[in-house]
């Protein structure tokens, strides 16, 4: 009976032993959308429109306190102006939702998937990560600061990469002040 208490004693140390020695892949942290907010700035000669999107789904994934990843989903059926125009305002919306720009209800969602994180103090990253809208997929460096719950990210987005040409100067000449620049920018402030 000795023998057996001294060899399940032995096995139940070792095994914890072993288990605390295993690596582990990182902890994900599950982003609360409801507390999470995406904003979007777009750019024309003539001026400037920006709106809101809502963040459908995501993590961020950490080996410890650092930023090792992330996966996120952007319900693209939120696309939204805040621009104060009246009446135009929801014709800019169902605009921005057609195929002239996003095509929404051929592609639902937009996602970022994090595929490295390289810390340049201590609380930011430079985040590179496949950036997938209207199923195409290019890579986006950006920078992403964390502080205890929360992350934040500002992304500039060329939307000509994604096929979205409506009225750019990378597909259309002599658009004059009809022109929409590629370049949109995107804030992001995630509640973990």
């Amino acid at each position: 009976m000795k023998k057996q208490l001294f060899s399940l004693a032995l096995a139940v140390v070792f095994g914890f032993t072993a288990a605390a020695n295993t690596p582990i892949d990182g902890e994900k942290k599950v982003v609360k959308p409801s507390e999470s907010s995406v904003t979007w700035k777009g750019y024309k000669v003539t001026g400037s429109h920006a709106g809101t999107i809502s963040l459908k789904e995501g993590f961020l994934e950490f080996d410890g306190k650092k930023l090792i990843g992330g996966e996120f989903v952007v319900d693209m059926t939120t696309l939204e102006t805040t621009d104060d125009m009246g009446d135009m305002s929801a014709k800019l919306n169902g605009h921005l939702k057609s195929d002239d720009f996003f095509g929404v209800e051929a592609h639902p969602t937009s996602k970022l998937v994090i595929k490295s994180a390289n810390s340049f103090n201590k609380n930011s990253y430079t985040v590179t990560g496949d950036l997938t809208i209207k199923g195409i997929t290019k890579p986006v460096t950006f920078v992403v600061s964390v502080f205890e719950n929360k992350a934040t990210a500002t992304l500039k987005v060329d939307r000509s990469k994604y096929n979205v040409k409506y009225n750019s100067g990378s597909f259309f000449d002599n658009l004059g002040d009809k022109m929409i620049y590629d370049e949109f920018d995107l804030v992001v402030d995630m509640a973990f």
